[in-house]
């Protein structure tokens, strides 16, 4: 099985220049914008192997410059995790890739060095005073901070924190790395896949956590697993893929991990990223993400969009357009 290469075409000197913190409010929930990286030189046709010379071409005027560069033709993203503190909890949704990985076939992600846990303190809040980690699928780039290297080994990096992930996430992430066969994964329902996860992610990064007894793996069914908090199924992108939803005192927003990777996608839910596991059912879940988020017309916390990382679907006439939505507080750094 060919390897997929992320198609982020960073060096060491832009990894983390130009990266925006952002704090927003819903309800009492505190929501800030933890930056890891940022590229301004993704390669559409590497980051969607189907897009078609109409897709730039008609929605690139509607994508705003600090998303999409329209001289070179090329598209911003970034890594960062959300920090959501409420009166009495600090929690992270996704954590990213975490320093020291080993991630040869994502050569942007390999072997990181950022400051990651600086920017993290910055917020106020220290490893130690992360209560709950909320996962929306087991990929490189969003488990990746659960760990730190200490003395040649991976450690939990929130020592006190209970980390909530997909069972079958979890299951498929172990047979993977050959821990523990799961013959039934995955399932006939999804199809084949166009790939498979990078290797080690589970090892290096879930696999600890679970044997420090911080692990609680759920089942991904729209039921509320910690107060305001619950686990809607949007799977495709990988084998049990989470969009996570947060009520607060009657407000709603939603955290959509890898649904999207780019407003782009808003515009043309028929394209693929090439990190997307199971095609069919990642389209079929974005569309959905979409009407849902269109409809309801809540704040989206995205993982890879640039600027603020957070805005709102909005319907226009049949189809989509994404506005970002304006932090309480940012900067640039």
């Amino acid at each position: 099985m060919v390897r997929r290469i992320l198609a982020f075409e960073a060096t060491q000197n832009n990894r983390i220049k130009a990266i925006m913190t952002a704090v927003f409010q819903v309800g009492d929930a505190r929501i800030t914008h933890i930056p890891e990286l940022h590229w301004d030189n993704a390669d559409p046709r590497r980051l969607y192997p189907d897009i078609d010379a109409e897709a730039l071409a008609t929605f690139g005027p509607s994508l705003t410059p600090g998303s999409f560069d329209n001289a070179t033709g090329r598209l911003a993203q970034g890594t960062h995790a959300w920090l959501v503190q409420l009166p009495g909890i600090n929690l992270l949704i996704d954590t990213a890739t975490g320093n020291d990985k080993s991630l040869p076939d994502a050569p942007a992600l390999d072997h990181l060095h950022t400051p990651f846990l600086d920017r993290l303190a910055a917020a106020g809040v220290r490893p130690e005073q992360i209560d709950a980690v909320l996962h929306t699928h087991i990929h490189a780039d969003h488990v990746g901070w659960n760990t730190r290297l200490y003395d040649g080994k991976w450690v939990p990096t929130f020592p006190k924190a209970r980390h909530i992930y997909s069972a079958i996430e979890a299951r498929y992430g172990a047979a993977n790395d050959g821990i523990d066969p799961a013959p039934d994964l995955p399932p006939d329902v999804l199809g084949s896949p166009d790939h498979r996860p990078l290797p080690r992610v589970y090892t290096d990064s879930m696999l600890p956590v679970i044997e420090a007894g911080l692990g609680q793996a759920i089942r991904i069914d729209g039921r509320e697993v910690l107060a305001g908090f619950s686990f809607h199924p949007t799977p495709g992108h990988s084998i049990d893929h989470a969009s996570i939803r947060l009520r607060s005192q009657g407000a709603e927003a939603w955290f959509t991990g890898d649904v999207m990777h780019h407003p782009l996608q808003v515009y043309r839910p028929d394209l693929r990223s090439v990190y997307c596991e199971f095609i069919q059912p990642a389209e079929r879940s974005r569309r959905w993400f979409l009407e849902k988020a269109a409809e309801s017309g809540n704040l989206c916390f995205t993982s890879h969009f640039a600027e603020t990382g957070a805005g709102y679907v909005r319907r226009r006439g049949k189809e989509f357009s994404w506005e970002f939505a304006q932090p309480t507080e940012g900067e640039i750094r």
